[in-house]
């Protein structure tokens, strides 16, 4: 099981999740028989007895709840405390963290009797202060924090305790941060996907941030429906590093037809112009032609904003204005077949080349028209199509993070104490004797805490992660 299963009020635990909990029965305070996950149990015993050898003695309110368990508890608060109370402290169905069998709410006993009262906790809060400062070493961690409720989405609570394993919990609870927080960090980083035909770059955002469970999912280069292949996207705080991979070179197979040109400069567009063409076409002189820099016409059908409006607006709206040009670099074009009419090339190209201009402008070149009929992204810079993952494999959690250490060529320090607090608060570092003109500074679990630049001798923050 993943002990880090993140739920909460936007994180929906599924009935797969939940059916595959091993469960087992314990006691509660009121000695009725309740469900809890294996470990969880093993290790709350464990933390129970510690406890017991310094005089405090704790018991289990409440563990494992299923759906009908929640719908009642909601109907009892609704009843008893009001709606408010429900809302501040009742989580709705399967967003409580009780589905996962990992959560424990746990009370005192004091005078042979366990306190029950909300009342009872608030006045013996000292004791469970001192019962929070050995959680971590059994593993668990406390799910609430006070001062976090905008992270959390629930107001404090110093009874309700979750098992997440010791090295995870020693971490957060050390930190200061709370599982969302956790969750953000490891899941942080590069997934390449192998994109499919009739999908958009948002599509597959979608389908990965639903997966993840994270609102930050990004990309580093659109591929229109029409293409295929290596679409990378940004997790976590890998998105404010987007900048940094969007500037890759990337490389396409592509396919085009001459004789035919579409308003969107691909097959799927409306024909405008039909042309001839010579079989005499010197395809090869036209490729060295374009391996070269030079100022490339933007697509009316692309994103590019001219006066605050996206040029495909303009498009649909049937409006004619001037497109925009920007520079651009083809470092290799190559002819890799020819068959039935169908020109196959591979390039390799800056950041912002048009792949369907590139072959417009090369239809120009040979005094006729060139309409784009496919196209593969087979490379970013050093992710390849090779490495990328399917949807299907995402949906079906057969995939792998690269996480943002592995994907930046810069020099990396492991920092702990001062130095950590100092970077964690973008604190200006002016004792650091480095060349080097980045820097990514790592905690001692390994996880990025931020990049700095060396500008005038000194090292200042330029991407601060969580």
């Amino acid at each position: 099981m993943d002990y880090t299963i993140l739920v909460n009020k936007y994180n929906k635990i599924s009935k797969e999740e939940m059916n595959n909990i091993e469960k087992v029965s314990v006691k509660d305070i009121f000695n009725e028989d309740i469900l809890i996950e294996k470990e969880t149990l093993f290790y709350f015993n464990k933390l129970k007895e510690f406890l017991n050898k310094k005089g405090i003695e704790i018991g289990i309110d409440s563990a494992y709840r299923s759906i009908e368990d929640q719908e009642e508890i909601i109907k009892k608060y609704r009843e008893e405390r009001g709606e408010e109370y429900v809302k501040k402290y009742v989580a709705p169905i399967n967003t409580s963290e009780h589905h996962t069998g990992l959560a424990i709410d746990f009370l005192i006993k004091s005078e042979g009797k366990f306190l029950t009262e909300i009342e009872d906790i608030w006045n013996n809060l000292d004791i469970y202060l001192e019962i929070h400062k050995y959680i971590s070493n059994f593993g668990f961690i406390l799910r609430y924090p006070k001062g976090r409720e905008k992270t959390t989405g629930y107001s404090y609570e110093p009874w309700h305790i979750r098992y997440v394993g010791k090295k995870t919990a020693t971490y957060i609870m050390n930190s200061h941060i709370t599982l969302e927080e956790y969750y953000f960090k490891k899941h942080s980083g590069i997934l390449l996907i192998n994109k499919e035909k009739d999908m958009t770059s948002r599509d597959v955002v979608n389908i990965i941030s639903k997966k993840l469970h994270l609102k930050k999912v990004g990309h580093t280069g659109t591929l229109d429906p029409l293409a295929t292949g290596l679409l990378v996207i940004t997790i976590g705080n890998a998105t404010k590093i987007g900048e940094l991979l969007t500037s890759l070179d990337k490389e396409y197979e592509a396919e085009f037809v001459l004789g035919v040109l579409t308003d969107t400069l691909d097959i799927t567009g409306k024909v405008l112009k039909e042309k001839k063409t010579s079989s005499k076409i010197d395809i090869e002189s036209a490729l060295k032609h374009f391996t070269t820099t030079y100022n490339q016409e933007v697509p009316i059908y692309s994103a590019v904003k001219v006066h605050g409006k996206k040029l495909y607006q303009y498009a649909r709206e049937n409006k004619t204005i001037k497109l925009p040009k920007k520079e651009v670099t083809i470092k290799k074009l190559e002819l890799l077949d020819y068959h039935k009419g169908l020109y196959k090339i591979k390039c390799l190209v800056s950041k912002g080349t048009y792949i369907r201009s590139l072959i417009r402008d090369i239809g120009e070149y040979l005094n006729t028209y060139a309409t784009m009929t496919n196209l593969k992204r087979t490379s970013q810079s050093n992710f390849l199509l090779k490495d990328s993952f399917t949807i299907n494999d995402i949906k079906t959690s057969n995939f792998k993070i690269i996480p943002i250490k592995d994907c930046l060529n810069i020099k990396k320090i492991s920092i702990k104490d001062d130095l950590l607090f100092k970077v964690r608060n973008g604190v200006v570092l002016t004792d650091l004797d480095y060349d080097d003109e980045q820097i990514l500074f790592l905690d001692e679990e390994g996880f990025e805490v931020a990049l700095y630049r060396k500008e005038d001798n000194k090292y200042k923050p330029w991407k601060v992660f969580i």
